[in-house]
């Protein structure tokens, strides 16, 4: 009744997952709706042409843009895809890039679920390097694509990454990983701690 897909299933089932209270529900990263509903409109899209696009209500649309809903990190790609623009447009990125970006200075997006998206590099014309912050429980809800590799480096916690729906590869402190990222993945934290990843897309993903 929901439509909830698998990781959002698993979500809700998973009640016996301890609380961590240092997590909390993503949200609304400030002036997100404004840049997507730009977007939208700068490709003259209506928003339920757009939602139809990136596989989603137009409610849910409609939320996002009026500051009532913050979208997963599939959501996000796949808009960005509809835009046929880079996730990067939606970061308030310098009007001039720096080779070195300190910690305090990093740009980030905040998921629904508090998945957390750290801008690492600006500037760059070949790769798109994230730190991911993935709280208990939480993950991409749901898979997406894109042109281009995808290249992680376990930093800490543990990670579920589905390619295709067949191929599931479980990631751990330590491990790396990449893949096509044309094959449709979602990814998922099973644990009760936090999992952080450095994430690496080249091209910059659209």
């Amino acid at each position: 009744m929901k439509k909830l897909n698998v990781p959002g299933i698993k979500e809700v089932l998973r009640t016996d997952l301890p609380v961590n209270q240092s997590t909390h529900p993503g949200k609304p990263t400030p002036d997100l709706g404004d840049k997507l509903r730009r977007l939208r409109k700068k490709r003259g899209l209506t928003v339920t042409e757009a939602a139809r696009q990136a596989h989603i209500s137009a409610g849910f649309l409609s939320a996002i843009e009026l500051f009532r809903a913050n979208p997963s990190v599939a959501t996000i790609y796949r808009l960005a895809a509809a835009y046929a623009t880079t996730v990067l447009e939606l970061y308030d990125l310098p009007a001039q890039s720096n080779r070195v970006i300190r910690p305090r200075n990093r740009k980030s997006l905040e998921t629904k679920s508090g998945v957390r998206m750290e801008l690492l590099s600006t500037g760059t014309k070949m790769l798109e390097s994230m730190l991911i912050r993935v709280p208990p429980g939480t993950g991409s809800d749901g898979a997406y694509m894109h042109q281009g590799e995808d290249f992680l480096y376990m930093l800490e916690g543990t990670l579920e990454v589905w390619l295709d729906e067949v191929e599931c590869h479980l990631l751990e402190q330590g491990d790396s990983f990449w893949f096509e990222s044309n094959r449709g993945h979602r990814w998922f934290n099973p644990t009760n701690k936090q999992a952080a990843v450095l994430w690496v897309n080249t091209p910059p993903t659209f």
